[in-house]
């Protein structure tokens, strides 16, 4: 795709701020890139969108391999589309330097949703580290919710830290689940239970209702171990079947409940102030370790500071802040 957009960023804006997909999608390239020029013309983009962002509902999806959570994101975005809601599915795919990600498999079986003209999918990057993915993919909320999208969805394609980085940048953290108990239930990181706002059992099927009703008794009483969540929610957990869309209204009107119960008590706009906050704090580490690590200085002496650390003639810690300053000119 030609990048050369640097006298059309007015052009892009403006497609953008009219719902316009095709140019959404071009800036969201810019953003993925890593020349610095399109770097440049893509955080233009950004500041001029930023005003017309958050006003919508950012959504975390993840789930154990199987569960089908790219079946219940098209259920419940064909569910949201059909009210009149505009719909975007993005994801944060750690694994995809390897296996190039499998969302574009999702994209292809989300094929009624990524047609819907209130509909955006957009892929992750493939080859990125997992920070490189999370930020790319906070730009990009912003750039969909000022296309006027306001129902965001963020899913996991990844495993590990990719969760981490979801509830890091989404409002609602949907944790999917399917029918079983007590060894499907150990499997899940206690982590990723607490950081949940709502747990939904997919694949509830008929054949599948009496062991899908017993999960569901099983993972309430485990969340009643865990403390009173900071925005005082207390988690929920719902049946449904992405696949026959069964449930999905239930679902969605467990997620207005929980966004009309924190915009109530203030804990949305605190919720969204403390990721922006994070952000700013990833960011500066980021390009400071960029920094280091480009400094021709720091290049021509790491090589041997690390064989020295290596033969142990030179602590690690010592070592590092010897890096440091020369890093920083004090020597």
């Amino acid at each position: 795709m030609n990048l050369n957009f640097k006298t059309n960023i007015p052009a892009l804006v403006d497609g953008i701020l009219k719902g316009d997909r095709v140019r959404l999608g071009r800036a969201i390239t810019l953003i993925e890139s890593t020349k610095p020029a399109h770097q440049e013309m893509a955080q233009q983009i950004i500041e001029k969108c930023l005003p017309h962002s958050g006003n919508s509902i950012r959504l975390g999806v993840t789930g154990t391999p199987g569960v089908g959570k790219s079946t219940f994101i098209e259920s419940l975005g064909s569910f949201l589309v059909e009210k009149g809601e505009k719909v975007a599915v993005l994801a944060i795919d750690p694994s995809s330097q390897v296996s190039r990600g499998s969302i574009l498999g999702d994209k292809t079986r989300m094929e009624k949703l990524s047609n819907h003209p209130s509909a955006f999918i957009r892929p992750s990057p493939a080859g990125e580290t997992l920070g490189g993915v999370a930020r790319k993919t906070r730009e990009t909320i912003i750039l969909c919710e000022a296309a006027g999208f306001n129902k965001i969805f963020v899913e996991t394609v990844g495993v590990g830290q990719s969760e981490i980085a979801v509830h890091s940048m989404v409002d609602f953290f949907l944790l999917l689940l399917l029918p079983g108990a007590g060894d499907e239930l150990q499997g899940i990181k206690r982590g990723i239970v607490e950081m949940a706002d709502g747990v939904v059992i997919n694949k509830s099927e008929e054949e599948r209702m009496e062991l899908a009703k017993k999960a569901k008794r099983s993972y309430k009483n485990a969340l009643h171990l865990f403390p009173l969540k900071k925005s005082g929610w207390s988690t929920d957990v719902i049946l449904a079947s992405g696949l026959h869309g069964t449930g999905i209204e239930t679902v969605w009107e467990m997620i207005a409940s929980y966004e009309t119960f924190t915009k109530e008590n203030h804990y949305f706009i605190k919720r969204r102030n403390e990721q922006a906050s994070y952000w700013l704090s990833e960011t500066i580490k980021t390009g400071l370790e960029s920094s280091f690590f480009k400094n021709e200085k720091i290049k021509a002496a790491l090589e041997k500071v690390e064989k020295e650390v290596l033969e142990s003639k030179r602590s690690p810690f010592e070592a590092a802040e010897y890096l440091l300053k020369l890093f920083l000119n004090r020597y």
